[in-house]
């Protein structure tokens, strides 16, 4: 049968190949070694025969290309190797004005391979969303997710550093609730992902972990970047398993995604290379359709009872929601307004009540206001949802505490309480707010106080701002006029320092939405979050990174990254050449301060770099001017505001 030849230009200008010289060049899908030997040009194929060394790099000497790997000869002109029986397929040329062409049989269609086949699982299953590197041990996966993508069924965000696809897709389950994927290629590629895998499942975020590995024969031989990877994810992944050549794969694929939906943990799959390009011997895609049951939770109705009636013997209870709580923020502020009870959040749930609502009392505990501490430390009865009662937060235990929560393992973890109350939240809520004539008017209304407690604090973030020590910004003033200038309903990703006790503390939010490392604490969380924010709402939403100089430059390539995918997201960078969190609590310790001290880029320099918008500044009067004109940028861009690390 002869087969049709499609002639592909590999060089538009002959005479850039220069006689007894080589060069790799590309025809269709498959990379040919062009030499230009004994006044005629050649083709052949690209691959040594010993490992696959690239001819194309290599040299010719005495006549013969020499691989430039392991010193195997060839003939430029038919590829064959004297005395061997490893030789080369030659492919024709032809030359039309200065271009040259080389002949190559039309490529048969795509065969489906068990890749394509979990990768199509994956995008039916609700995880379109993958953030990774592409290497030498995944690229079979990464084709299936070049195919899914040019049908635009997944969007694929390639990183500079694996940490950051780990953060970024532990963001994106933070803001959605839903898996977005992480993937790398194997060894270091993967454990670089542990801190964000570890960010995600102590958080609660649902993650799926992708990771290529060295083909199953040389697993345990000490192999080139070989990893044992299902071990190395015991200790984070919930689901974690090999995929092997007999496995069910799509069914393998559907189980990894409904562990992390519905364990809100991390799913780990990895895909040794000879398994990636196996052909499907079927093609037939799963989804969650009928796999996955309601998570529709309710208590118990003598529990219902017994919370009633706390609520109604109370006069001053006080209602403090968690970020477990994000998704049922109505239901929460429903039955709050028809008791008058104080909101206050965790520093995780900031932003789940507008600061501007009459029975919103801004953060309780390290990060927090004196409002929330103050109705915290009068209440006769503390009502808490979807927290965890962190020490961060410091929940008074002297309170009597009703908890509820759809984690029965949250319940009750630290110490004993009063009433623990297991069931979903918004469920939950509407069993309270039907029973409302039960237990309504006995309560206090206390929006006046709060009224009052809200003027006190401004009076007092007032005076703070007068202070200055002439070393820098004041973090009070930086935060003041972002509330005055941010978007309502901006996402605004935090990192760890004091940049984030000073957010907490003088940032009066509104409908906002706020997503760091909340229990990992990990410093850099901030720019690759703003990445997986990015990929949840596209431009829909204005996208926010707060950070300090420590973090930002954990991550600070993915800059890059952002200018490369055109997402208009602001950074506001506090330098202050210090890791001045540490160095405070040194102090507060007793210990020297040693070791914090930081030498940084000119960042607004290195973001103008990267193709971003960059400015700096120093001064005080500068702040809230610098802050409207980095939002009216319409691409990405970056603040560097030199501040004071005492004034906090």
């Amino acid at each position: 049968m002869d087969h049709k030849i499609i002639w592909h230009k590999v060089l538009e200008d002959r005479n850039f190949l220069k006689e007894n010289r080589v060069m790799t060049v590309s025809a269709g899908h498959k990379q040919v070694c062009l030499s230009h030997f004994d006044g005629g040009f050649h083709a052949i194929s690209n691959k040594c025969p010993h490992q696959g060394g690239p001819l194309g790099e290599g040299s010719i000497e005495n006549g013969l290309l020499r691989c430039p790997w392991h010193g195997w000869d060839f003939n430029p002109k038919g590829g064959n190797s004297d005395g061997f029986d490893d030789g080369l397929a030659a492919y024709p040329i032809k030359i039309e004005g200065n271009s040259i062409f080389v002949g190559m049989e039309e490529e048969p269609e795509h065969k489906l391979t068990v890749s394509d086949l979990m990768a199509e699982t994956m995008v039916r299953c609700g995880v379109n969303r993958v953030f990774g590197m592409v290497g030498h041990s995944n690229l079979g996966l990464a084709d299936a997710f070049r195919r899914l993508e040019e049908q635009d069924k997944l969007k694929f965000i390639g990183i500079r550093h694996e940490g950051a696809a780990s953060f970024a897709a532990s963001a994106y389950g933070k803001l959605t609730g839903k898996p977005a994927a992480c993937f790398a290629i194997a060894g270091p590629g993967s454990t670089n992902m542990f801190t964000g895998l570890w960010d995600a499942k102590v958080d609660r975020a649902p993650i799926l972990a992708l990771t290529g590995q060295v083909a199953t024969q040389v697993v345990g031989t000490g192999n080139f970047q070989e990893v044992d990877l299902v071990r190395a994810f015991q200790t984070v992944a919930e689901f974690n398993h090999r995929v092997e050549n007999t496995s069910k794969h799509t069914e393998l694929m559907m189980l990894a995604i409904k562990h992390a939906i519905i364990k809100r943990d991390v799913s780990h799959l990895t895909f040794p290379d000879q398994v990636q390009t196996i052909p499907a011997e079927s093609f037939h895609p799963k989804s969650l359709n009928k796999r996955m049951t309601s998570l529709r939770i309710l208590p118990a109705e003598d529990i219902i009872n017994e919370l009633i009636s706390k609520i109604k013997s109370s006069k001053k209870p006080t209602i403090i929601v968690g970020h477990g709580a994000r998704f049922n923020m109505k239901e929460i502020i429903g039955f709050a307004e028809t008791i008058h009870a104080p909101v206050m959040t965790t520093f995780k749930g900031k932003g789940q009540i507008s600061d501007a609502h009459p029975l919103g009392c801004g953060v309780l505990g390290r990060s927090g206001t004196p409002i929330a501490s103050y109705f915290m430390n009068e209440s006769d009865l503390l009502i808490v949802i979807g927290s965890s009662f962190s020490n961060h937060t410091g929940i008074t235990p002297k309170k009597p505490i009703i908890q509820i929560d759809f984690d029965p393992m949250a319940l009750a973890k630290f110490h004993k309480i009063d009433l623990p109350v297991f069931g979903e939240i918004s469920e939950t809520m509407k069993l309270i707010i039907q029973s409302k004539e039960k237990f309504v008017a006995s309560q206090i209304d206390q929006r006046s106080e709060i009224k009052k407690r809200w003027e006190i604090w401004r009076e007092e973030k007032e005076r703070r701002l007068l202070e200055d020590n002439n070393k820098g910004v004041s973090s009070i003033r930086i935060f003041e006029s972002l509330t005055k200038h941010i978007s309502d309903d901006a996402i605004i990703c935090v990192d760890v320092g004091n940049n984030a006790y000073s957010l907490g503390r003088y940032f009066e939010c509104k409908s906002q939405t706020f997503l760091m490392s909340g229990y990992l604490g990990s410093i850099g969380f901030a720019l690759p979050a703003s990445l997986g924010a990015w990929a949840a709402v596209g431009d829909e939403r204005q996208i926010v990174v707060v950070a300090g100089d420590g973090g930002i430059s954990q991550y600070l390539a993915e800059i890059t990254t952002i200018v490369k995918y055109k997402m208009p997201i602001k950074i506001i960078v506090l330098n202050n050449n210090e890791l001045g969190k540490i160095s405070k609590e040194q102090r507060s310790g007793g210990w020297d301060k040693w070791a914090t001290e930081l030498v940084n880029p000119n960042f607004s320099e290195f973001a103008k770099s990267c193709g971003a918008y960059g400015e700096s500044i120093s001064k005080n009067q500068e702040v809230s001017d610098a802050i409207q004109r980095l939002f009216k940028v319409k691409g990405p861009g970056l603040l560097e505001i030199h501040s004071d690390v005492d004034l906090i």
